[in-house]
């Protein structure tokens, strides 16, 4: 059995747990017609149509203790988005294991200027945070990461050790590990599971007062009540619909090819795995050497770079190895996409749609294009948009179903664009927004083109998508790049729907920090 730093919880488990967390259903939630997946964020500007917000993703990370790059993307956001009107996460909020220890110094510290009294944030709770300017997150797969109980214990006594070897050591856990979600949920939730049964009713009044087509749901109210209503949720900003996903409970690995799928064989994944382990063991020696004859910095967080990327590659060969013939999917919530999708191109006042999650279906991004995971995100979107495809093909008169999607995950900033899928997918704009504060990584060799073999390619590759701008970890030693980024987006006033993107970069440089901003990309 492989040693585990981490552990998971099962879809069904993460499904159950943030139902319960949320009463969702709920007999009184129920009696007032409430829709535990709608938000309006009344800040009265809402129905402006020219505007702008911000993305970050991948931040949550303390390491890096004595120059934080989350805190200098933060100040990038101060300096280019004091007129943005919110803040999308793509979702890894908290590194290493989501843990409620880790927010003040992973979250609430570098975000403080999004706070209420976040001058104050030493004293700040994790679970009564109010943004003064609008955060709007999505769980990533950190976020819901849990140790076990071994770990944590020896985690928790040598913590002091760590930190005075912080320049070797530094895996950023505590005690414990996220309670599989519970903090992310007590922190950005309306956590309505916490609420007495005879309060919950005043609860529900006073702040599920808003509508969104003719639907009772939650009111957002900067600087005074700032809570989700679920885990994956819907809200409408100057016509476009945005849609936050939670695509842990739609990442698990398909079946393999041995077992009746058209993917990877199983034979082709224990070979792959056998040697990372062999590459592993080659980094853990050097790494070993290093520490008898200490390198630079820059030399040991390549290698710490690279363990990680391989321990996320075998663990996801292990995910895909232990897969059932039926992996568990969570179809609801891809089935209120679909119905949201097609409701939204059916309404008139719509000019268009955004989608925002974790796990990105495409990008370039060194060890994440062949994951099992990528590929299960890709297939369960695709069924969604070709299904919207069928009911709304004649009302998009060839226009892209959505008109941006927005990722973490992949530790980069990397834009792309599908070609003709042959799917609902086809034509879309791709922004992998994950470079937001923690380790960068690189881009494939492979290069720039991602390709599928699909069914009418007659047994030959085809280029489904092309990444035009990657962000990340370059280049060695005296001429190692690394620039940690966020977006800017611009929103035209009218129709057709123009979107204007600028990266924001604070890369690292020297031992100091160089902030500037890319030319600006219009999708």
């Amino acid at each position: 059995m492989p040693f585990k730093l981490t552990t998971e919880p099962r879809v069904e488990t993460k499904m159950r747990t943030m139902a319960q967390r949320v009463r969702w259903q709920h007999s009184q939630v129920l009696e007032r017609g409430i829709d535990q997946t709608r938000l309006v964020l009344e800040d009265g500007e809402s129905y402006d149509q020219g505007f702008s917000f911000l993305v970050v993703g991948d931040s949550g990370t303390g390491r890096h203790r004595r120059s934080s790059p989350q805190r200098q993307v933060a100040q990038q956001l101060l300096t280019h988005g004091n007129d943005a009107r919110f803040t999308l996460h793509t979702g890894d909020v908290v590194y290493l294991v989501g843990s409620r220890e880790q927010y003040r110094a992973n979250f609430i510290k570098p975000y403080r200027d999004w706070l209420v009294g976040g001058q104050n944030y030493q004293q700040m709770a994790y679970d009564r945070m109010v943004f003064k300017w609008p955060m709007l997150p999505v769980p990533g797969n950190h976020d819901y990461y849990d140790l076990p109980w071994w770990v944590g214990l020896l985690a928790g006594l040598t913590a002091p050790l760590r930190y005075a070897l912080r320049s070797y050591v530094d895996i950023d856990v505590g005690w414990h590990g996220s309670f599989k979600g519970d903090a992310y949920a007590r922190a950005f939730l309306d956590y309505l599971k916490a609420i007495p049964e005879s309060r919950l009713g005043e609860h529900l009044d006073r702040h599920y007062t808003s509508t969104l087509d003719d639907r009772r749901c939650l009111t957002y109210r900067p600087g005074q009540f700032t809570r989700l209503p679920n885990r994956y949720y819907h809200f409408r900003y100057g016509g476009i619909d945005f849609f936050a996903l939670d695509s842990n409970t739609f990442n698990q690995p398909l079946p393999l090819k041995d077992d009746g799928y058209g993917g990877t064989s199983r034979q082709t994944l224990v070979q792959q795995r056998q040697q990372l382990e062999v590459d592993k063991a080659d980094l853990l020696r050097q790494a070993g050497l290093d520490a008898l004859n200490p390198t630079t910095a820059d030399h040991r967080e390549d290698i710490t770079e690279e363990l990680e990327a391989i321990n996320e590659q075998i663990y996801d060969i292990d995910k895909q190895l232990s897969v059932s013939r039926t992996p568990t999917v969570d179809f609801d919530q891809l089935h209120w996409l679909r119905d949201g999708l097609i409701a939204s191109w059916q309404n008139p006042a719509v000019r268009g749609r955004i989608l925002f999650f974790h796990h990105p279906p495409y990008v370039s991004e060194a060890t994440k294009w062949p994951q099992g995971q990528t590929l299960a995100v890709r297939h369960h979107l695709r069924q969604v948009l070709d299904a919207v495809a069928d009911r709304v093909g004649d009302i998009t008169q060839d226009q892209p179903l959505v008109n941006l999607v927005l990722n973490g995950h992949a530790h980069c900033l990397d834009y792309l664009r599908t070609g003709d899928t042959g799917h609902g997918d086809r034509h879309i704009p791709w922004v992998v927004c994950g470079g937001s504060g923690y380790s960068l990584r690189r881009q494939r060799p492979e290069g720039p083109e991602l390709t599928e073999m699909t069914d009418n390619s007659n047994g030959e590759n085809v280029v489904l998508a092309t990444s035009h701008l990657y962000l990340g970890r370059r280049g060695k030693g005296s001429t190692l790049q690394r620039p940690y980024s966020a977006l800017r987006i611009d929103v035209n006033d009218g129709v057709p729907l123009k979107l204007t993107l600028t990266p924001l970069v604070a890369e690292k440089v020297e031992g100091g920090w160089k902030q500037y901003c890319l030319d600006q990309i219009t999708v």
